[in-house]
């Protein structure tokens, strides 16, 4: 099992999150479940993220993914809130209510239990920019705080590939 990064590991990714956001004139926005804030945290740490950070939605319960985000209510009812639709469209609620460039989204179980039929550890990070959007899934090992923080980490490293200048997406 590797260990997570060091909490100086996970600052300079958010920093330079930061800076190539500031750099391309872009901004960001969060939507999250199972971080509850952690990602937009991590960002907002960094002096001057203001520039970048647009904002953030904790959307931890199935109602704030439909009534604030958009998430489809039938997509929620028939596969849960851990899917990897469902973070698709979180992170195009999140882009469009925080009014962002680009967005990243969290949603999967942390534990200790399993949830919406699906093991401690499955995550889906979702994304959304002016070129589109879709997801990726994860199978983390370890502790609550363990599976958070990778999909913490995760995500930043989510953001920074859709910032890279090969993939400009604003």
């Amino acid at each position: 099992m590797t260990p997570p990064p060091e909490p100086l590991e996970l600052q300079a990714l958010a920093r330079t999150v930061v800076a190539t956001a500031k750099a391309q004139g872009v901004t960001l926005a969060t939507a999250e479940s199972l971080t509850a804030g952690m990602i937009a945290a991590t960002l907002a740490e960094v002096p001057g993220a203001s520039a970048a950070l647009a904002g953030g939605v904790v959307s931890y319960s199935s109602a704030v993914k439909a009534n604030v985000l958009g998430v489809e209510a039938k997509l929620l009812a028939e596969r849960g809130s851990v899917d990897g639709e469902v973070a698709r469209q979180m992170a195009q609620g999140a882009r469009r209510v925080c009014g962002a460039d680009v967005a990243v989204s969290a949603t999967g179980v942390a534990g200790p239990d399993a949830h919406d039929g699906k093991p401690v550890g499955t995550v889906f990070l979702g994304w959304a920019s002016g070129s589109g959007s879709g997801f990726t899934e994860h199978h983390f090992t370890g502790d609550r705080a363990r599976i958070r923080t990778l999909s913490t980490v995760s995500a930043l490293e989510l953001l920074s590939s859709h910032l890279a200048p090969s993939s400009h997406t604003a």
